[in-house]
This record gives C-alpha cells, sequence and structure tokens, in this order.
C-alpha cells in the first residue's frame, strides 16, 4: 500500500518538479516589457535599446530602436511588435528578422496590444493618441481623447472595442471600428492609471494605478467587482493567463500579487525583488511559470505554485545603486549620470551605449559595430576634457542635438572635473 502512495505522490508532484526557477541574462539594461510566445519563447523589451528572444536561455536579439524599448506584443502568426522611447514602434518577423517601421507617433509608446484574430495592432502613446495600425499593411488610424499620456490599451474579446488608460486617472472604452469613434469614460478614479487587462469572454477588467489601486471593473458601466489594493504604490505590470484563471500584478516595491480570478482571492503576495519595481509580468503558455523583468538586466522565472518558497531575486547590489559616501565624487557623477547606459569595459556592449574603454582621444561615433545616429556616426568630436566638459555643461541636446543620448547636465565645474578625472582612469 505505501509502494502505491509513494507511486501516486510522484504523479501529483512531478508538474511542480519540473518548475524551476530560471534566469534569461543577457540584457544590458533594465527589462522594461515582456511577452509570451504560444511555443514557450519569450520576448523582452530593454532599456538597452534591443529586443531580446529566448528560447530556453539562449537569446536572440533584435536591433532597430533608438532608445529604450518599453512594450512588446506578438501576433501569432510568427511575427512580434516592440514600441519604444523613440515613439517607434517596429513589427518584426520572428523568423527572417525583417522589421517594418510604423511611423505616427509623437511621443513614447508605452504599451502595445494585439486583436485577437490578429488583424490590428493598437499602441498607447505618451503623445495623448493610441495608434491602430493594420497587421498587413496599410494606412494607421490614431484615437484621441485622453488628456493626458496613453498608457496601456487592450481589445475586448468581441472585437468591437478598445478600452485604454491614461495617466489622465481614466479608463475609456472605444468602438475603434467606427468612422469618428467616440470614447467613453468608463472609471474615473483621479490618480493615473498605469496598466489594464481584459478578462475571459469580456467578463471584467482590471486596472492598476499610480496611487497603488488594483481594481476589477464591469467593462460595460464600470461597476466595481472586487479591490485589492495594497499600500504599495505604483502598479506597474498587470498579466492575466485564462486558462488557469490568473491575475498578477506587480508593483514599485518589487512585489508580485497572483489573484485567483474564479474566486476573487489573493493567491500569493511574493517580494520578487530586493531592489526596485516589477516593471514587466507574462506567464507561460500554461500558466506554471510567471516571468517578470525590472531593474536588473535579467528576466526571472518562478513555479507559481512554489513563489513564497523563494527569496526576492537580485540580491547582488548593482554598482549604480551603491551608496554616495561609498565613492569619490568622480566615481559617484559617473555612476548616477553614465553608467546605467555605458560600460569601461572594452567592447562588445550590450547596454544602450557604446563603450567608454579606450574613450579618451577618440573620435566620437568611432566603436566598430554600435549603431550610432547619424549626427555622431558624422561627427569630428573627439574625446578629451575639454569635449566631455562641454557635453555636461551644455547638456547632450545642446552640444550635439539629434544625438540619442538622453537630456543630462552636470552643472558644477568641479564635479564635471572630478568626473572626468575618474574617466581617465577608469577608461583605460
Amino acid at each position: 500500500m505505501r509502494g502505491w502512495i509513494a507511486v501516486l505522490w510522484c504523479l501529483v508532484a512531478a508538474p511542480v518538479a519540473a518548475q524551476e526557477f530560471t534566469t534569461l541574462k543577457g540584457h544590458g539594461g533594465p527589462v522594461m516589457g515582456l511577452d509570451m510566445l504560444p511555443d514557450g519563447a519569450v520576448i523582452s523589451a530593454s532599456f538597452d535599446n534591443s529586443v531580446g528572444l529566448w528560447q530556453g536561455r539562449v537569446p536572440r536579439w533584435f536591433e532597430g530602436h533608438a532608445a529604450a524599448v518599453i512594450a512588446v506584443a506578438h501576433l501569432g502568426d510568427g511575427r512580434f511588435v516592440s514600441g519604444g522611447d523613440d515613439f517607434d514602434v517596429i513589427l518584426w518577423d520572428r523568423e527572417s528578422g525583417a522589421a517594418t517601421r510604423l511611423d505616427g507617433h509623437q511621443g513614447k509608446v508605452a504599451s502595445l496590444a494585439v486583436s485577437l484574430d490578429g488583424g490590428w495592432i493598437a499602441s498607447a502613446s505618451w503623445d495623448g493618441s493610441i495608434g491602430l495600425w493594420p497587421a498587413q499593411g496599410g494606412a494607421p488610424r490614431f484615437l484621441k481623447g485622453h488628456d493626458g499620456p496613453v498608457t496601456d490599451v487592450a481589445f475586448a474579446h468581441d472585437g468591437a472595442r478598445l478600452f485604454s488608460s491614461s495617466a489622465d486617472g481614466t479608463l475609456r472604452v472605444w468602438p475603434w471600428q467606427e468612422a469618428g469613434a467616440v470614447s467613453r469614460v468608463l472609471v474615473d478614479q483621479g490618480f493615473g492609471i498605469n496598466e489594464l487587462v481584459v478578462g475571459p469572454g469580456d467578463a471584467w477588467l482590471a486596472y492598476g494605478a499610480v496611487d497603488g489601486a488594483t481594481r476589477v471593473v464591469e467593462p460595460e458601466g464600470g461597476v466595481e467587482i472586487a479591490d485589492f489594493t495594497l499600500d504599495r504604490r505604483p502598479v506597474l505590470a498587470l498579466v492575466n493567463h485564462e486558462g488557469s484563471g490568473q491575475l498578477a500584478a506587480g508593483d514599485g516595491h518589487g512585489y508580485i500579487m497572483v489573484i485567483d480570478t474564479r474566486e476573487w482571492t489573493v493567491t500569493r503576495d511574493f517580494k520578487a525583488m530586493e531592489r526596485g519595481p516589477v516593471w514587466a509580468l507574462a506567464f507561460s503558455p500554461d500558466g506554471a511559470m510567471l516571468y517578470a523583468g525590472g531593474l536588473p538586466e535579467v528576466v526571472y522565472g518562478w513555479p507559481v505554485a512554489l513563489l513564497d518558497e523563494y527569496d526576492p531575486a537580485d540580491a547582488a547590489e548593482h554598482t549604480f545603486l551603491r551608496p554616495p559616501e561609498e565613492m569619490e565624487n568622480g566615481e559617484r557623477q559617473f555612476m548616477r549620470k553614465c553608467s546605467i547606459c555605458h560600460a569601461l569595459t572594452p567592447p562588445p556592449s550590450r547596454k544602450a551605449g557604446p563603450s567608454l574603454h579606450g574613450l579618451f582621444g577618440r573620435r566620437a561615433g568611432e566603436v566598430e559595430g554600435y549603431p550610432y545616429s547619424p549626427i555622431l556616426a558624422n561627427s569630428d568630436i573627439v574625446w578629451g576634457d575639454e569635449s566631455i566638459d562641454a557635453l555636461f555643461d551644455l547638456g547632450p541636446d545642446h552640444y550635439i542635438p539629434g544625438s540619442k543620448m538622453p537630456m543630462q547636465r552636470i552643472t558644477g565645474a568641479q564635479d564635471r572635473q572630478d568626473l572626468i578625472a575618474y574617466l581617465r582612469r577608469a577608461t583605460r
């Protein structure tokens, strides 16, 4: 009898035991967006300007964005789409790597959605509009109605409606297929709404907000179904797995809350990140694994059934998070202004900017293999004390207008000199 019990226990335990904590390493910056392909491959969007496609733990890189990539979504036909801080939406072919650029936004692309039939792509942008793109090509349409940046967008399962959220604090519903579609406010909760998810069969709509509000409402009239708001904010990621009835929310404190959408109860509340927020979430196709991205340059994956047994990820300290008093001033300036985008080690580097190794005496635009903007690729600037000082005194937007470098300055002359002295030593 005991033997049969042991066999039965092995059979029951096998699905859980087969799932293990995993890490996907290779990005050169924080992980901002995630999606899961039907075959279990993971797509990741990163601050390093790239999209990663992971089969197992092996990445394949898709390069085309000129700034941080924020959002990714798959179409179900071997293609996927990405959007980022460069205002661009790019449609990628998985097999060939071919990229089709979808132009039209005038602000950061914060989120992407694909209609259930795969025929349409929707993009939410900080320019205040929603882009609607035919997946097989054709002219886009743009919906306007929010009074602030559009933060997320989702198609209803009925195909007739589109939901959107905004920093203006509203959640709107659009009859998007109608000419001159006008939106209707479904929820006005005061604080900006970051994330939204449509439930199976359009039975419910969940949203997460800047003030930590995590609520589920009825999608016709906005009547509240459940409230899971905790004293953690903001809510930065929200994902649903229909087959297993799981809704997961990630927040600025590094927690992931998992909700049973059949009983509307919290089943897991897990400190996922030791440092920083949870920016992105994705379930595996079977709902057994939950993947997350945040400040680390790593995608983490946990077995959902064992979430509570794990310590927070990324216990290792990031150099740019070291206490200021532990660094000399020049190093401190580098960590604050440069380290998240630039490596000091010889290339190649997966960070968003080129390696600074051998910086002094080098002409701008000369690191082999780095995709410079035309303004830097054709520049006659030679990096040295004077040019680096001018770069941070005036700011990149004035010293090299049109470059991909973020707008930032170091206003103190001594701070700039300390940075230059540190770089002279550290980039040799």
